[in-house]
């Protein structure tokens, strides 16, 4: 006897699905709100001099000096748009990297009816260990004979493996329990937070090997970040594979969108529900690690209020928490938008007080525009008929 066919996942896209012109059309609708947001920026911003660098006799920069009217040597320096320039926009790059490898896997989770308010106390957590892992073959450490390579590959694994053991615990948990993800991931957040603070006694952890950060931190031309840019775009791409191309993706638009009917087709929705939450806490042990090695130190109050920031980013990106729809490209996008959100509140100089606030009410207008939406879908079937 044939096994039954899944069924269609709700919001899934397909190449002839209305919802994919509707995916796409929500994408190029964050587009153009990032473009907007861009030119709003650009034009209220201002400008601001900033010093000029040159390549010194070792190659490294130098300021560059001139001669004033007076006959003074004084350092040469050129006028900006303090958003619109290649240095803000190549941080504006590394900040959203983070915040978007996040992102993508809590899309995954919400397409999947599901919540992960504990992504935050995660980050942090795998980041104390990995942190504490690194130490042990950076500079003075007994395994200094060690290859550089074998230092950084055990960190690297230690800090995705522990973020990946969490998130599959909270799976197991909300599998086994039967309990709603809310409780569990907020339970999760307190008490993985508490474990790293309680390993670190509060205090910071670093001394990495040095090629690990040189690798982290590479950069080309103003400041940009190569590693965490490729590492996103990476992510996204898989992501994306994974969603749209994959039955195992069907299956998770499939549980959102109507989890009885997804049971009754065949679907063994608690094993699904077991990887979202283990994608989940992988992309957060892999944005700690790039967070390690760019920053050079961990402490156990890393990723404090990510939780709104990347829940912010998955929704705006048209995630929506009823489950059934998202997608990851429109995580990174989303995550561009905070990010710019964020930046323009320092550009402008609003009180950062504030910036909370703003991001709320952008996740509450979302929620509502989502909501308007669906509403509307559901009144043209009845007024064509």
């Amino acid at each position: 006897m044939s096994p039954p066919a899944e069924p269609r996942a709700t919001g899934s896209p397909t190449p002839a699905s209305p919802k994919m012109a509707f995916g796409r059309m929500q994408e190029s609708g964050l587009v153009v709100v990032i473009l907007l947001l861009g030119v709003l920026l650009t034009v209220f911003s201002g400008s601001v001099q900033t010093p000029v660098f040159a390549p010194g006799p070792d190659g490294l920069p130098q300021r560059v000096y001139t001669t004033n009217a007076s006959g003074e040597s004084v350092p040469a320096t050129v006028e900006k748009n303090k958003f619109l320039n290649a240095q803000n926009l190549a941080q504006l790059a590394k900040d959203t990297s983070f915040i978007a490898i996040m992102a993508v896997g809590m899309s995954v989770v919400i397409i999947a009816g599901g919540i992960d308010l504990s992504v935050g106390a995660i980050y942090a957590l795998a980041s104390v260990l990995g942190a504490l892992t690194l130490r042990e073959f950076g500079p003075g450490a007994d395994h200094i004979l060690l290859a550089p390579w074998v230092g950084v590959s055990i960190g690297a694994f230690v800090c995705i493996g522990v973020a990946t053991l969490c998130g599959l615990i909270n799976g197991g948990l909300i599998v086994a329990l039967r309990v709603h993800p809310f409780i569990i991931t907020l339970g999760a957040m307190a008490i993985l937070r508490g474990i790293a603070f309680v390993t670190t006694k509060g205090q910071s952890i670093g001394g990495f090997p040095p090629a690990f950060r040189e690798l982290i931190r590479y950069e080309v031309g103003n400041g940009l970040s190569l590693v965490p840019l490729a590492v996103m775009l990476l992510v996204t791409v898989l992501g994306g594979i994974f969603l749209s191309r994959l039955a195992a993706g069907r299956r998770v638009y499939a549980i959102g969108g109507n989890e009885l009917a997804a049971r009754f087709s065949g679907i063994r929705v608690e094993r699904v529900k077991l990887g979202v939450y283990l994608i989940s806490g992988a992309t957060a042990g892999i944005a700690a690690l790039l967070a390690l090695g760019y920053y050079g130190a961990a402490t156990s109050g890393d990723g404090q209020g990510y939780e709104l920031n990347v829940i912010a980013a998955a929704v705006v990106g048209g995630a929506s928490l009823t489950g059934g729809k998202g997608s990851a490209l429109g995580a990174v996008l989303g995550a561009l938008v905070i990010q710019m959100i964020n930046s323009g509140i320092v550009i402008l100089g609003i009180d950062q007080n504030y910036s909370q606030i703003i991001i709320g009410a952008v996740v509450i207008a979302a929620v509502v525009l989502d909501n308007l939406n669906t509403w509307l879908a559901r009144r043209r079937p009845a007024a064509s008929a």
